[in-house]
């Protein structure tokens, strides 16, 4: 069962048909719409902040999704997916968002729609990534533009995969309805 706890008498809050997967944890804060999947592993803590996530967004395994005290929440807009490994804390990323596998975004960064973070890359604080870019490195810097179509094949095309793989493990135990 996943590990699904209040912090100081806040609970979390589940949109329909989420998938949270049995080793997971979610905690505190955190409101989440619906069509969301947390994959294994990975780790929402809304302890120290709220954390808005939006519908049909995907966690994957081992990413942790946090935000810092008094000073920064975490707010995740509409189909985001959040690579394997990848730290996204106390930052604010629209819709239609793809965060690459062990990418890192920090503090009161915004990551505007259309928008792909690499894998590996490192988002600084007060960052701001421009819609229909890639952004690389350490520090993210852009490194090119990318077009409607790349948008729809890349980031459309795995929030709509990680959709359906998560009907693939509809059991009632792990999944929020």
């Amino acid at each position: 069962m996943p590990l699904i706890l209040p912090v100081k008498g806040i609970h979390p809050e589940f949109g329909a048909n989420c998938f949270i997967a049995p080793n997971a944890t979610v905690v505190g804060d955190v409101q989440m719409g619906a069509d969301c999947s947390v994959w294994f592993n990975a780790v929402i803590r809304g302890d120290v902040n709220s954390i808005r996530i939006g519908d049909a967004v995907n966690i994957q395994d081992a990413a942790i999704i946090h935000c810092t005290y008094q000073r920064a929440a975490t707010v995740i807009c509409n189909r985001v997916s959040i690579g394997h490994q990848a730290m996204v804390h106390g930052c604010t990323i629209e819709d239609d968002v793809l965060i690459g596998m062990g990418a890192i975004v920090m503090d009161h960064a915004h990551i505007h729609s259309n928008a792909i973070i690499a894998a590996g890359a490192v988002v600084l604080e007060n960052t701001v990534v421009e819609s229909g870019s890639i952004y690389a490195g350490c520090p993210a810097k852009k490194v090119k533009s990318i077009d409607s179509e790349q948008t729809g094949r890349l980031i459309q095309g795995i929030a709509s995969n990680y959709k359906m793989y998560s009907t693939w493990f509809e059991h009632p135990e792990l999944s929020k309805k």
